[in-house]
């Protein structure tokens, strides 16, 4: 289970032959992708997707599984904000719960985004997931 934040899906959706579209591909084809509700959320309400876009790419998402957050996400987030502070760091709360949402299932998250590589470094358990050569990405 990989855990696939917007990033990659917006950077899919904009050229469809790119390194990321054909790992998605690869990914939704194996079974392999998850959502978190925040990234769930955001695809359905991304500006200029255009009504029948929008339907299409519901019916894409309603079929992979949505993963909510528990207690046990929120306070892992708030441990994570006192360990970044402490280091003079911050992270936005919506990446905070993507990356707590996939380390409840001790899954990777596949972000384009920066955030992500620096909150991996820094908490350890948070994983990610880097395509493969094949991929091109």
């Amino acid at each position: 289970m990989i855990f696939v934040d917007s990033s990659v899906w917006i950077s899919a959706f904009r050229d469809g032959q790119s390194p990321e579209a054909r790992g998605l591909t690869r990914l939704l084809d194996s079974d392999e992708v998850a959502l978190s509700i925040p990234v769930f959320l955001e695809m359905l309400t991304s500006r200029g997707l255009g009504r029948e876009n929008r339907y299409h790419l519901r019916r894409v998402l309603s079929a992979l599984p949505v993963f909510y957050p528990s207690v046990e996400t929120w306070a892992r987030i708030g441990k994570w904000i006192d360990r970044a502070a402490h280091r003079g760091d911050q992270f936005g709360v919506r990446d905070l719960l993507v990356a707590s949402i996939a380390a409840d299932r001790s899954a990777p998250v596949w972000s384009l985004a920066v955030d992500f590589q620096r909150m991996s470094r820094l908490f350890h358990f948070v994983g990610l997931y880097r395509p493969s050569v094949e991929d091109g990405s």
